[in-house]
């Protein structure tokens, strides 16, 4: 969808009673919905592809910017210690290779550098993502069938 449309349907939410406002085209669906305790608005746009989950963004003040983000980062967590396995792209984050199966790896899991420890699916594509150093797997930072962006840190390894 054009940037400069979005812009206009933001302003419009924004300048009108529309508490909410949903459009579906073939390139795509965005869902915009206007604060309560400010004159700010929610963007969301997904792709649109069946079965794909809708992505929540953050709320963009309405005449901040001209640029919409198309979906949000989740909260940074507070000073990760050790290893960071990071998400090297955007998809949807799955522990386990089909579902109904054991997970790949466990907290408390030792795993060698090039083991499995995740998949991303992106793009209807299941890509396998590898510990990148050794060590014993400290944290899990996501969950499993949630969105996840580029650089979005996935794993705690000691």
């Amino acid at each position: 969808m054009d940037l400069r449309k979005l812009k206009t349907l933001v302003d419009l939410v924004s300048e009108s009673n529309i508490s909410e406002l949903e459009i579906t085209e073939a390139d795509g669906k965005v869902r915009i919905v206007k604060s309560e305790r400010a004159p700010s608005a929610a963007l969301t746009y997904a792709p649109a592809v069946a079965g794909a989950p809708v992505i929540p963004a953050a709320p963009i003040p309405a005449m901040a910017a001209a640029v919409a983000v198309p979906v949000a980062e989740a909260a940074a967590p507070a000073a990760l210690t050790g290893h960071v396995v990071r998400s090297p792209m955007v998809g949807t984050f799955y522990r386990a290779s089909s579902p109904g199966a054991k997970p790949l790896v466990d907290v408390g899991a030792a795993v060698k550098e090039g083991d499995p420890i995740c998949i991303i699916e992106a793009m209807k594509i299941m890509n396998e993502i590898d510990a990148d150093r050794a060590g014993t797997i400290t944290k899990i930072l996501v969950e499993n069938g949630q969105a996840v962006e580029f650089d979005q840190p996935l794993f705690v390894i000691e």
